[in-house]
């Protein structure tokens, strides 16, 4: 039976100082998860280029710094296969949700995401590991709800379709390696998503949060 743990991290280097979740504590964390596979938001064109090239941050300059500066090393060092199972379509990603709207109501869409992401992150210590806890959790899942009724067709592509993809790489790795313990790691935002289309998965054991 595979083991599987869900990690949510944030990109930002400022927001890991406020939040106090550095780079060494995610190291600490895969440490004591200690996987077989780490399945990365990574692009697998752009984990392509990494193997052939050496070019650490991807085919449109996209993966973020913890990668080459951490997850990478890691896996190498220690013999853990890599997983890359993020997805983007340059062309079809350049929309933002408010783009569409007039300036005025823009500004006001603009002022209630402030709002949500304010609610979000207030619950950043609600949990053992800043970020990853069930109640940031509900709150990023109204968030991405309110977002998805503001703009719809935006939403389906660069979160709905997104997560049906990169959670798909996930359930074939699973299947791949049964036996084994793999490590999802991504940005904090991405767990409920992550967590709710696996607590339902035969045959596995589910690790959320990691602590």
């Amino acid at each position: 039976m595979a083991v599987v743990g869900i990690l949510g991290m944030t990109h930002d280097e400022e927001m890991q100082k406020k939040y106090q979740y550095p780079l060494s504590l995610v190291k600490e964390l895969m440490m004591e998860f200690n996987p077989d596979v780490i399945c990365g938001e990574v692009h697998p064109d752009s984990w392509k280029l990494y193997v052939d090239e050496g070019e650490p941050h991807g085919i449109l300059g996209e993966t973020q710094n913890e990668y080459p500066d951490l997850i990478f090393p890691f896996c190498e060092e220690r013999g853990i296969e890599f997983v890359p199972v993020n997805w983007f379509e340059e062309d079809v990603f350049e929309e933002e949700p408010f783009d569409r709207f007039d300036e005025k109501t823009r500004q006001k869409l603009e002022s209630q995401l402030r709002q949500w992401n304010d609610r979000q992150l207030s619950t950043w210590n609600h949990g053992n590991i800043p970020l990853n806890s069930l109640n940031y959790d509900t709150v990023t899942n109204d968030m991405y709800a309110w977002l998805h009724e503001v703009n719809p067709d935006v939403q389906n592509i660069v979160w709905n379709a997104r997560h049906h993809i990169m959670l798909a790489r996930v359930k074939r790795a699973i299947e791949k390696y049964p036996d084994k313990r793999i490590l999802c790691i991504h940005g904090a935002d991405h767990n409920y998503w992550y967590h709710q289309s696996l607590k339902n998965v035969k045959d596995i054991e589910l690790v959320y949060p990691l602590r």
